[in-house]
């Protein structure tokens, strides 16, 4: 699969679990893909709300294009997510049940599309958090001297 990808939410995968993940396609305005194609991104604070059937996100700061004149978007504006009827009733379905959020973990370009991946997370607890962090430094300090 021909994928560029453009950002990534580092920050989710530190405090959420990620349970399940979907690919969807986003509505945007000429001067966004502009904008992300240059990489001006930001996911960090984004997340996701299903309302009446339709997915939408929030959060997601796309800078104003630099050559785009009055007719440039607003930069946290609230874009539409597009995914199957199926797919959406079963995250909303998912979130009822096991509260859990919808969280933006990669944007990328798709044979020219713009495409974001959510997923379905669970919060960390602060010791989860503490444990990934040693798990983390362990296998990085084994690397090292394997290395050698």
């Amino acid at each position: 699969m021909d994928k560029k990808i453009i950002s990534t939410n580092r920050k989710a995968f530190h405090d959420y679990i990620i349970l399940d993940k979907y690919t969807a396609g986003i509505v945007l305005m000429g001067t966004e893909i502009k904008s992300i194609r240059l990489g001006t991104v930001n996911l960090k604070d984004s997340f996701a709300k299903i309302e009446d059937n339709e997915v939408f996100l929030y959060g997601m700061h796309i800078s104003p294009y630099t050559h785009g004149n009055r007719y440039n978007h607003k930069p946290d504006r609230v874009r539409k997510l597009l995914l199957n009827k199926r797919e959406i009733l079963k995250i909303q379905d998912k979130v009822k049940k096991d509260s859990v959020t919808i969280v933006p973990l990669e944007l990328f370009l798709s044979k020219g599309f713009a495409k974001l991946e959510i997923g379905l997370a669970k919060g960390k607890k602060i010791y989860d958090k503490r444990e990934a962090i040693t798990k983390k430094t362990q296998e990085r300090d084994m690397a090292r001297l394997m290395k050698r």
